[in-house]
């Protein structure tokens, strides 16, 4: 994770970017990832642990009905946790994480291992990605800890704009 987290370092410094997380299943696990990199603070603007729903609405302002419509674990929860993650930071970067992690808590739309993903760049595009990993609870986290850093580094890599 810290070849990942240090080229995450890397390409927002490149482009002047700060970066800040919105997290669920990952529990601050990004940005504890982030944050293992000496240096990070020239970078790292902030992480929001939003593992319950109401944490959602009031930290990242994750909309009631898009909980209710389609479940913290769907593609318009992340997209609309990494705009309240740009709304509410000085960053102009952002991700976010929400997914089952296990052992339970799965259903037959969203079996245990669905973890969607979205990052985006202030008054930019915000790109989403669903996956379903495998493994325990533990591997399905690192694993999105992982999907999450190299999202980002392909998002800044596409990316020519500098904010």
């Amino acid at each position: 994770m810290d070849v990942l987290a240090t080229q995450v370092g890397g390409a927002l410094k490149s482009h002047g970017l700060m970066l800040a997380t919105a997290e669920s299943c990952t529990g601050g696990g990004v940005a504890q990832a982030i944050t293992e990199v000496a240096g990070s603070s020239t970078w790292f603007e902030r992480g929001f642990i939003t593992y319950s729903n109401l944490a959602k609405q009031q930290m990242l302002g994750v909309r009631e009905t898009t909980l209710k419509q389609h479940g913290a674990v769907s593609e318009m929860t992340v997209r609309e946790m990494v705009a309240g993650a740009l709304a509410n930071s000085a960053a102009q970067v952002a991700l976010a994480v929400s997914g089952i992690a296990g052992p339970d808590g799965g259903t037959a739309d969203k079996p245990v291992g669905t973890v969607w993903f979205a990052w985006g760049i202030k008054h930019g595009e915000t790109h989403a990605q669903r996956h379903q990993l495998g493994g325990n609870r533990a591997e399905v986290r690192a694993l999105a800890v992982h999907i999450a850093l190299q999202g980002l580094i392909d998002l800044l890599n596409q990316s020519s704009e500098t904010v």
